[in-house]
């Protein structure tokens, strides 16, 4: 039964962190899981894949995925290696070939879906599980963002999303779940165009891949990938160069992931529940500083709407004093101008009545 991260915290501060998180340890660390009968799985063929990234298009289409920053007909960026992240859940990578230098290889990266995985056994809350149906999923509401499976994970898959200031996550590959569990296809595979990726049980995949292996002999590597590397993976892999030739590790072993981390998780009980409460700790002043700083914000924006309006109805009372001020002048202007032309139009008229008057005096006295 999984727990609500305040409710695991709570548990914390009453019970105690450093017993409470070294049983938990401990207990986690001498659980040895070998997978579940009949679990499925998935075959990477690097020989027939061809580089195309209609398996990014297809995963990133299934999960909602954020577009990239270049469309994924792009196939330059193939030219600088990429790992996954919190918004890329796979990648393909291009590889010279030393046989072939005109015939680039490729490899597919994502989560391996361990079958004891490493990013389980360092979680002391649990925040991961193995499934039975092979894919190792994630539960975020338990997650104390402590990082510990970016930490132990030898394929440097969990992405941290550091722009998510107050919920973020880890984001990793979930081999399609939801989808697998309905009966479909993985959205990577279902994309595929040249069965470069097989979708199946685990142990009939590796029949699959020992009878390519088998029919032809100088194609491949005879060796498969996730077999037993850390207790074996859900993915495998099929190479026809050494895999450290397309960057992948051939130093992990075969020794499963709680073998390796029970001495440093029960060697360190204290530290693991000293660091949820300090999170804790810097979330809550984070918190308070977010809503300080959103208060402050809000204040300074009403000033600011106070200020505008107030600068607004002042110049409005400006522009209103001098439109009737302009209005005053123009009247008394025309009024002004009026008055003068009726004063010109007198005078002219007067004057016109003094010719006249003389004209008459003139014509009595010579009459």
């Amino acid at each position: 039964m999984s727990i609500s991260r305040r409710k695991f915290l709570g548990w914390l501060a009453a019970a105690g962190g450093g017993a409470v998180l070294g049983k938990s340890a401990d207990a986690a660390s001498n659980k040895h899981f070998t997978g579940y009968p009949g679990s499925k799985g998935v075959l990477y063929d690097s020989v027939l894949c061809i580089g195309c990234r209609n398996c990014e298009t297809g995963c990133n289409k299934v999960n909602d995925l954020p577009a990239p920053d270049k469309p994924f007909d792009d196939l330059t960026v193939m030219d600088t290696h990429r790992r996954t992240d919190d918004k890329t859940y796979t990648v393909v990578n291009k590889y010279q070939n030393p046989n072939y230098p005109k015939s680039p290889l490729y490899r597919k990266i994502q989560c391996n879906h361990c079958l004891e995985p490493a990013c389980a056994s360092a979680c002391f809350v649990r925040a991961f599980t193995k499934t039975p149906v092979g894919a190792v999923t994630y539960n975020a509401s338990v997650c104390v963002g402590c990082r510990y499976c970016m930490i132990a994970c030898p394929f440097e898959i969990p992405a941290y999303e550091y722009d998510s200031a107050f919920s973020p996550r880890i984001m990793k590959c979930t081999m399609c779940y939801p989808r697998i569990s309905k009966g479909q296809l993985p959205g990577c595979v279902e994309a595929c165009p040249t069965e470069a990726l097989s979708f199946g049980k685990r142990d009939q995949l590796l029949k699959l891949a020992r009878e390519r292996i088998r029919k032809y002999p100088g194609r491949y590597v005879e060796h498969i990938y996730g077999e037993r590397e850390m207790g074996g993976t859900s993915w495998l892999y099929l190479s026809a160069v050494p895999f450290k030739e397309i960057g992948m590790r051939e130093d992990l072993g075969v020794t499963p992931a709680p073998e390796l981390t029970a001495g440093v998780l029960n060697a360190v009980p204290m530290v693991v529940g000293i660091w949820p409460v300090l999170l804790t700790g810097i979330y809550a002043i984070n918190k308070r500083n977010q809503k300080v700083a959103d208060a402050e914000s809000e204040a300074a924006v009403t000033v600011a709407l106070d200020q505008a309006k107030l600068e607004a109805e002042t110049k409005l009372s400006e522009a209103l004093a001098k439109a009737e001020k302009e209005k005053a002048e123009a009247i008394e202007q025309e009024v002004k101008k009026a008055l003068e032309e009726a004063a010109k139009a007198q005078e002219a008229d007067d004057s016109d009545e003094g010719e006249e008057g003389t004209g008459e005096t003139k014509t009595e006295e010579d009459a």
